[in-house]
């Protein structure tokens, strides 16, 4: 939850009087709650009400008004200055971990979660050591410096824990898909609030994104996303994938638009942003969004069988 009282503290401390909030969409109704708090304490509050997708995506634009931006349910990606992140931490009784036990077919796990889990590692693996089993959690890298921290862009975090299994805990399913595609080590999945565990199976996903990739292969001509994002921007990435093709062209934006995208004309996209953009909105789009993973199985430098999830290393 947003310990307002603890927030106040923070920027009384740092000296700023004038701020902006931002928020994910999935954190966006606390926002008009947070603003009164801070009004009343005394702050010139402004409320960022773009869509954000992470901490690659700050409203810098908004300290031309402001002092500071607080960004709400991320950890920070880089030194951005004039940034202050609360990444929303979130408890659950550790009790709930015994449903997953069943589902473990290893007593040496690997152990992931988002960031507003985080903090609860070492509460998580006390209560799996009771049972029996031992867990590992590393740091993923420079985009998820908590242990065992992985992102919908990012799963190094489970890749050098190195385990044939790895339990997931939190909510949503793209992470644990995420997970198991990037290791190809059996994922449970547990969500500690709607008290389910899934064993996660990507077959689904990988049917879609194959059907997706044959229509692909019929496009006639390529517009290669590149997002003007800072903390998104593969701009080598976009040039190379430009020059697989003589029907490739770099398309430069700042947001991704269905509507703007259509104006345009190509028959097919292939996303270098936020990664999340070609597997979550695909319904959003008329043509096909893949990967840069998938364009080269277009291009026929990668093969189906070495298909791997888009991240941002």
């Amino acid at each position: 939850m947003i310990d307002t009282s603890e927030l106040v503290r923070k920027l009384r401390a740092s000296g700023v009087t004038r701020i902006a909030l931002q928020f994910p969409e999935g954190l966006k109704r606390n926002a008009v709650n947070v603003a009164s708090v801070l009004s009343d304490a005394g702050f010139f509050v402004v409320i960022s009400g773009d869509p954000c997708y992470g901490a690659c995506d700050l409203a810098t634009g908004l300290l031309e008004m402001v002092e500071l931006v607080v960004h709400f349910g991320h950890s920070p990606l880089d030194d951005t200055p004039c940034i202050m992140y609360d990444p929303y931490r979130m408890d659950f009784d550790t009790e709930v971990l015994g449903l997953a036990i069943p589902h473990l077919v290893s007593k040496d796990i690997g152990l992931v979660t988002t960031v507003q889990h985080t903090h609860m590692i070492p509460a998580i693996t006390e209560y799996l050591v009771s049972k029996g089993i031992t867990c590992h959690s590393v740091e993923g890298g420079a985009r998820a410096p908590n242990p065992g921290q992985v992102l919908g862009c990012s799963y190094g975090a489970a890749r050098k824990c190195n385990k044939k299994e790895i339990l997931f805990v939190g909510t949503g399913q793209f992470h644990p898909l995420g997970v198991q595609l990037a290791t190809g080590a059996r994922v449970i999945a547990l969500d500690p609030y709607c008290r389910t565990v899934e064993v996660v199976n990507a077959d689904r996903f990988l049917r879609r994104r194959f059907a997706l990739i044959e229509v692909a292969k019929r496009s006639g001509n390529f517009g290669i996303i590149l997002t003007l994002k800072s903390g998104q921007q593969r701009r080598e990435l976009a040039e190379r994938l430009a020059m697989m093709r003589k029907d490739a062209f770099i398309v430069a934006v700042h947001e991704v638009s269905p509507d703007e995208l259509l104006n345009l004309g190509f028959s097919c996209y292939v996303n270098t942003a936020c990664p999340r953009l070609a597997y979550d909105d695909q319904d959003r789009f008329s043509v096909p969004v893949i990967s840069p993973q998938e364009f080269e199985i277009v291009c026929g430098s990668r093969t189906f069988e070495d298909y791997q999830i888009d991240e941002i290393i």
